[in-house]
């Protein structure tokens, strides 16, 4: 495998103009087309690499079609923003060069004007990769592809070092222990005064609707391993993007998200609305109520009419044409439910993915709105970094793109998972409803590791 690719881009160098370019050849690996076979296999992969740079990217299954699932080790390219500066102009005109039907996968920060905390250094303000090798399984069969860029027509030597680097064996992803503390920023009495500044403003200012976030900060008596919980993560949810960005081998963002915030495809936008909360029901019966009762909450749907009207007004200034949703229906996800609406339309001529990219983020679903006022509430209660949770995450090239939102997410460092959560501030909330949905949504974490036994403090 790794002396046919090289042997292939050495051939392709002395071809070939300087560019973008890629090699690939099939793998002969068993597959059934699985997803959690496929998944779990690409893990493997990338746990066999963790001394380098590695993604994975698992999109949300679609009706009739599996999901397709990347995962990527090394660089070939790189469009990064380490922190200087905002670079949000910056990631456009870099990815106005990137060459057609290139994918770099990353994400960028929450707020990218805000401080960044030590932790979330390696991410920088954005970080989109190209990597050097990817494993793409998807309809066509599982392939691996080596990517080359125009430094390697200068430096072949980099192909040479960049295969003895990289091996195509699996390894097992690690297994997940339970941690031996637990620690929430903000406990209950800090979360309970953020809501009630929150109730407050709401009478006195424009704001109408603030998403706070919580962190859950779990220690492990050894270092945790991102392909293993990912592994975990990924057969323990449904109907999500899954994702793993791994900058270094102790430290990676993982998650598993149930929102989109866009994709775009042959000018073709499809986005959603995604807000209002409630959990599955242990019984028939109490499940179907509980999505009435979803359906039916005035608070939910008030929550969720300002996240529509936010994308429609931002997705009326960038589509051509544009349908959205009159009402919101039910998503429903293994642990919980949520009111969604769907969005669909055509990208205007000279609309770029990163153009909706920077467009649509941060939508009031996991910032508020107005959107100004609800970001500078975030940055003063929440005490803490939110780096790249609740931010967009996925794969971006020059004409095409898909992403999530970044929740439902966790930052490994180590022996230490931080786990985010948010919940949507609006007139009627209170500190205890809001604090039992997070414990919600962060169920599919906490049964990863166990972690109801766990020391609190």
């Amino acid at each position: 495998m790794a002396n046919t690719l090289s042997s292939r881009a050495h051939r392709l160098l002395q071809s070939a103009q300087p560019g973008f370019v890629h090699v690939s050849v099939p793998l002969d690996v068993g597959l059934n087309g699985n997803r959690a076979a496929n998944a779990n296999f690409a893990l493997s992969w990338l746990a066999a690499n963790a001394s380098q740079r590695r993604v994975f990217w698992s999109s949300r299954p679609s009706p009739g079609t599996e999901s397709e699932i990347t995962a990527g080790v090394g660089v070939a390219d790189q469009i990064a923003d380490g922190g200087s500066v905002p670079g949000g102009n910056s990631l456009i005109r870099r990815l106005a060069e990137a060459p057609r039907d290139t994918r770099y996968y990353g994400g960028l920060r929450f707020d990218m004007e805000m401080e960044m905390a030590p932790e979330w250094a390696p991410f920088g303000r954005f970080d989109f990769v190209l990597p050097r090798f990817e494993i793409r399984l998807g309809d066509e069969g599982p392939v691996v592809v080596m990517n080359l860029g125009p430094v390697d027509w200068e430096r072949p030597d980099m192909i040479d070092r960049a295969v003895r680097e990289t091996t195509f064996e699996s390894e097992s992803p690690g297994s997940i222990r339970a941690p031996v503390f637990r620690d929430n920023q903000p406990d209950l009495d800090g979360w309970s005064e953020n809501i009630t500044w929150a109730l407050e403003r709401f009478s006195t200012s424009r704001l109408g609707k603030v998403v706070l976030a919580r962190r859950a900060i779990l220690g492990f008596e050894q270092p945790v391993s991102p392909t293993g919980l990912m592994q975990q993560l990924a057969s323990s949810t449904t109907n999500c993007y899954h994702f793993m960005f791994a900058p270094t081998q102790s430290r990676a963002f993982v998650g598993a998200s149930p929102e989109r915030l866009f994709k775009l495809q042959d000018r073709r936008v499809w986005s959603e609305a995604v807000a209002g909360t409630r959990r599955r029901g242990e019984t028939e019966g109490a499940d179907e109520e509980l999505c009435k009762e979803l359906l039916m909450s005035e608070k939910d749907q008030r929550e969720h009419v300002y996240v529509r009207q936010s994308i429609k007004e931002t997705l009326s200034a960038l589509c051509a044409e544009l349908h959205v949703d009159a009402s919101a229906s039910e998503m429903r996800l293994r642990r919980g439910r949520h009111l969604v609406s769907r969005v669909e339309g055509i990208a205007a001529a000279d609309v770029s993915a990163a153009d909706l990219l920077l467009g649509l983020h941060p939508t009031p679903a996991v910032g508020g709105y107005p959107t100004p006022d609800a970001m500078r509430a975030i940055s003063q209660l929440e005490g803490f970094d939110r780096g790249w949770y609740a931010a967009p995450v996925g794969w971006i090239s020059r004409d095409a793109a898909e992403f999530a939102v970044a929740i439902r997410s966790g930052l490994v460092e180590g022996k230490q998972v931080s786990l985010y959560s948010g919940a949507g501030i609006v007139g009627g909330s209170t500190a205890a409803s809001e604090w039992a949905e997070i414990e919600d949504k962060l169920a599919d974490f906490v049964s990863v590791f166990d972690a109801d036994g766990s020391r609190s403090h």
